[in-house]
């Protein structure tokens, strides 16, 4: 691996989320943020599961007690009302919570990249 992947896999390494970011994607493609977050999205480094009622009902009760957004989600990717449950709305919440908090990591990401000049 060249010095620079090398850096960009180490900085990506040390980001503050909870995505172990270097699984889903191949370094040799990326070279901005954008790319990045497409190759995260392709290959499912978003998609988080959770599974177990308590589990789930927890997450909701914590995040989503109203459950507005979750439902809100489901409807948004076609679920139908007889496909939902409390495991689903939960792992959709928190998959979509993941992304957010990710692109909000953008501007930080974005000065990485333009440093290196790629």
């Amino acid at each position: 691996m060249n010095a620079q992947k090398e850096m960009i896999s180490d900085y990506l390494i040390n980001l503050d989320i909870d995505i172990d970011i270097l699984n889903y994607i191949d370094i040799e493609n990326v070279t901005d943020f954008s790319t990045l977050y497409n190759e995260i999205q392709d290959n499912g480094g978003f998609d988080i599961d959770i599974i177990y009622y308590y589990k789930a009902m927890k997450y909701l009760m914590d995040l989503d007690s109203s459950l507005q957004l979750s439902i809100k989600l489901a409807g948004e990717m076609g679920y139908e009302t007889e496909q939902l449950n409390s495991e689903l709305l939960a792992s959709l919440l928190a998959s979509e919570n993941i992304r957010n908090e990710f692109y909000n990591l953008k501007p930080e990401i974005d000065t990485f990249f333009n440093t290196l000049n790629l």
